[in-house]
């Protein structure tokens, strides 16, 4: 196999280019990456991570906030000798609002698509339960198996239970009429 082109030519160096000079300033430009707003909102630039994280009452090292007993190392305990001193929090409520965020409800995201939807609910009202008509129903168009279509029947009842009541609900007062 030939060898691919570019790969051979020997790549020259810049004499003239100060890369410290060029770290050092893009060091400089680049802000600490914040993800939560609340700390971002309290975040003092002029001030290290260490001292912006005691400010909020936030700890810098998990392992040093929370220290393993040592017990749970083998090791007798021979006093409460260290305590670490209690350091002022100037800004408690950037743990509050984190706290508040953190205890509400997390919203359902996921969903069905319509199309799977609305193919579910044609089965139903048409076959009922029979799973074996509906994987030889027309409408089956991706030749699903009737374990297939009665996994997506179940999902839809566990996306939308209320819906599904409801639904199967409506459809026996038609049975009732037919008969």
């Amino acid at each position: 196999m030939p060898k691919a082109k570019g790969k051979s030519r020997r790549h020259k160096y810049s004499y003239n280019l100060n890369r410290k000079r060029l770290f050092r300033s893009a060091r400089r430009r680049a802000a600490p990456r914040i993800a939560c707003s609340h700390i971002r909102h309290a975040w003092d630039p002029h001030k290290s991570v260490a001292q912006n994280l005691a400010e909020m009452g936030l700890a810098e090292d998990p392992n040093k906030a929370v220290p393993i007993p040592r017990k749970l190392l083998g090791m007798e305990v021979e006093g409460d000798a260290q305590q670490p001193g209690k350091k002022l929090v100037r800004k408690p409520y950037v743990v509050n609002e984190m706290e508040l965020e953190a205890s509400l409800p997390e919203k359902k995201g996921n969903t069905l698509s319509r199309d799977l939807i609305d193919y579910v609910r044609y089965m139903i009202q048409n076959h009922g339960e029979n799973y074996k008509e509906m994987a030889r129903d027309e409408k089956n168009y991706y030749q699903d198996t009737p374990k297939q279509i009665k996994r997506k029947i179940n999902v839809y009842k566990n996306f939308y239970p209320e819906e599904y009541k409801n639904f199967v609900a409506s459809l026996k007062p038609e049975k009732m009429e037919v008969q």
